[in-house]
Parts: structure tokens; C-alpha cells; sequence
């Protein structure tokens, strides 16, 4: 039995469960508890849906449908769960689809209407999960706690995208979960880098404390790059902790031609995906669009399903495109994704990576051009 929690978010359709995981992550972060956030449904949602401006979640986002493939995935991952985890789940179950919660330990509901919650407090008991929390959420109206034990019980308000602030509730149960993800940071840490494939492990945390970034919740900005690299040997290395997309690939670069593996909480120790760049290259596991201009390349590498599959990835195609031109990667990837295409394209003048949040600029990574040194940003026009 795997010995991480699993907490599963569940409410019916539209109660507010993707805003709910989003404020609880990032309170648990601020409080340095170490866990995951495992999106069990294809909604194409993420901590970056609710960071982004509404206009491009609209161009990134990509729903899916639920599928056999994609539950039997989501159940595999969490069987070998790495991390405590919460889980965020689609609104309406069907039975096959419920087999998701026969891989969890606790369950927290929230729905706008007492029958959303008595059908989702039928579903934990059949699971055999225990509620620690049920939550009645609306739209106008203030937090209230009506109970705190057993089961914390009481109204939520203003669960609404890009608002950004716990209120009263939200942190009550915040501060529950801590209780039960038990495992401190530093026990987490140091049992998972005692399992690094390489001598050499950089953990992210250590890194921004390394190049003085403030104390709290780190915020890697592009200008902190080269003194990120100029403190990172260029050897074999296993990079471990959250850090931006741009970061990992710019460290895996960094470390090239050595080996690099990744610490991914539903994986463990990976190495990034090989991708073959070939003419030749055909949409299957991975999809792109690409967008040419007269000084680079940008390609947005879209998953093909809605539950990236590491062995399926592994060994894909991805378009050559023009050696002469930079390249500006984009996508809502996995790391282990963003660094095996960054690693790719990494024979071109110059390489750029997007992240989400800051869809307008690519941050460079690895160049050979004086005018684009890692940690400068490229202006991008338009999407592709």
C-alpha cells in the first residue's frame, strides 16, 4: 500500500473544485508542505488557468474527453504516487471512472446545493474514503465555518478565477490538510534525493537560496538565469523541487552533452523524452503548430491526448525546422516534455522557451548568438 495520502477534490459540475485546488496549493506551498496536484480530469485546467488572463486560457486550454486509456492511466500514477497528492476529479463519475477513487485516502466535497454534497458523500462512503471536509459554495456571500470536527463543515464565497485571496474557509481547510500530509519538506527531500541516479543533484530550493532569491514563496524571474547557471557545474545531474519550465531546460542544456534526469511527482526519477527531428515528422502522441518569422521558429507542442503517457512520448517526431533561425518553444507540457524538445532543438542559434503565464516573451535558455544570452526575453507577435 502506497504510504502518501491522496486527497481527492470532488463536487458536482461548476461548484468551484478547480478554483478550491488552486487556492489550497498554493497556501500549502507557502506553507513549504510538500505534496502534488494531480489533474484526474481532462479539462485541460492547472495552477497556470488561474495565473493566465482569461483571453489566452481560452487558446491553451484543451479539453478533453474521459477515456478507458485516460483512467487507467490516472489510477497507474496513482498507485506509485511519489509524493502526497491532491487529486482534482471530473464532476460526474460514471462507475468505470470511479475506479479513480479506489486509489485515494480521503476525499473533500464542496457543491452549491446540499443534493451535490449527498451525492458525493454517498460516493466517498462507497469508496471508502473519509470526508474531511464538506463545502457549500456560492457565488455572493461571505465564509462560514458551522462545525470543525469531526468534519469541517460551513459555506464557501467567491470561488471565482483570478481572484487569488483564501479566505476564512479556504485556510481552515488548508490548515486540516496540512495535518494529514504529514511528511515534512526536508523528510520528502532528503528520501527522494538519497535516490538520485547522479552524484550530482541540484535541488531547485537550494539553487534560489544559493543566488540569494528572497526568503518565502521564490518567484524564478528570467534575470536570476546566468547566475543559476554559472552556480551549476556542467556535469551529470538530476535536477529535483518546482521550478519554471524555462529553468529545467535551461539547466538540462546547461549540463549537455551529459545524462539529466528529473524528478516528476507521478514518475520519480525520469530522464527527459528523446524527440526526433525529422522532416517526415507526423502528429501522434504529440501534435504542434508552428509560426515563422524572419528571426526564429515558433513551435507549440500540444499533447494528443489528454493523459501524457511517458512510454508514448518517448522516441516521438517533431518537425526539423529551419538551422538558421532561433526557435521559440511553447506548451502546456511536463517538464519532462519541455526539456526533452528543448533538448531537441538545442542545435539551433538560439533557443527560447514560453511559459504560460507569460505568453508575450520567451525567456532564452541557451544560445550562441551574443545578442540572445540565457536569461533575456524575445518579444513574440502573435500566436501560432
Amino acid at each position: 500500500m502506497n504510504p502518501f495520502p491522496a486527497i481527492v477534490i470532488g463536487g458536482p459540475p461548476h461548484s468551484g473544485k478547480s478554483v478550491l485546488t488552486y487556492l489550497l496549493t498554493r497556501q500549502l506551498r507557502e506553507w513549504r508542505v510538500e505534496h502534488y496536484v494531480l489533474r484526474a480530469c481532462p479539462d485541460g485546467e492547472g495552477d497556470w488557468s488561474q495565473e493566465t488572463p482569461p483571453e489566452r486560457v481560452r487558446l491553451l486550454r484543451q479539453k478533453g474527453a474521459f477515456s478507458n486509456d485516460f483512467v487507467d492511466l490516472v489510477c497507474r500514477d496513482l498507485a506509485r504516487r511519489h509524493l502526497p497528492l491532491l487529486v482534482d476529479v471530473g464532476g460526474k463519475p460514471t462507475p468505470d471512472q470511479e475506479r479513480i477513487l479506489d486509489y485515494c485516502t480521503h476525499a473533500v466535497l464542496i457543491s452549491a446545493t446540499s443534493e451535490g454534497l449527498t451525492e458525493w458523500r454517498e460516493r466517498a462512503r462507497r469508496h471508502g474514503l473519509p470526508v474531511i471536509a464538506e463545502l457549500r459554495s456560492v457565488l455572493d456571500g461571505d465564509d462560514r465555518i458551522d462545525a470543525e470536527t469531526p468534519v469541517l463543515c460551513g459555506q464557501i464565497g467567491r470561488l471565482e478565477r483570478y481572484t487569488g485571496a483564501a479566505g476564512p474557509m479556504a485556510l481552515a481547510l488548508a490548515q486540516r490538510l496540512k495535518q494529514i500530509l504529514t511528511y515534512t519538506e526536508s523528510e520528502l527531500k532528503a528520501y527522494h534525493l538519497s535516490h538520485a541516479p547522479t552524484e550530482l543533484a541540484i535541488d531547485i530550493d537550494h539553487l534560489a537560496r544559493l543566488i540569494g532569491l528572497p526568503q518565502g514563496e521564490r518567484r524564478w524571474q528570467p534575470e536570476h538565469l546566468p547566475l543559476a547557471l554559472a552556480n551549476t557545474p556542467a556535469a551529470s545531474l538530476s535536477i529535483y523541487g518546482r521550478g519554471p519550465n524555462w529553468l529545467y531546460a535551461a539547466l538540462a542544456l546547461h549540463a549537455a552533452p551529459h545524462p539529466v534526469y528529473l524528478f516528476d511527482p507521478r514518475l520519480g526519477w525520469i530522464k527527459p523524452v528523446t524527440l526526433n527531428c525529422t522532416p517526415s515528422a507526423t502528429p501522434a502522441a504529440i501534435s504542434w503548430k508552428i509560426e515563422t518569422h524572419s528571426e526564429y521558429t515558433r513551435i507549440e507542442v500540444q499533447p494528443g491526448t489528454p493523459y501524457l503517457d511517458y512510454d508514448d512520448v518517448d522516441n516521438a517526431a517533431l518537425p526539423a525546422l529551419d538551422p538558421q533561425r532561433g526557435v521559440v518553444l511553447s506548451g502546456k507540457l511536463p517538464h519532462w516534455l519541455t526539456v526533452g524538445a528543448a533538448i531537441a532543438c538545442c542545435r539551433h542559434p538560439w533557443l527560447a522557451v514560453v511559459q504560460a503565464q507569460h505568453y508575450d516573451h520567451g525567456i532564452i535558455v541557451t544560445s550562441r548568438v551574443e545578442a540572445h544570452r540565457p536569461g533575456s526575453l524575445v518579444a513574440l507577435r502573435g500566436n501560432p
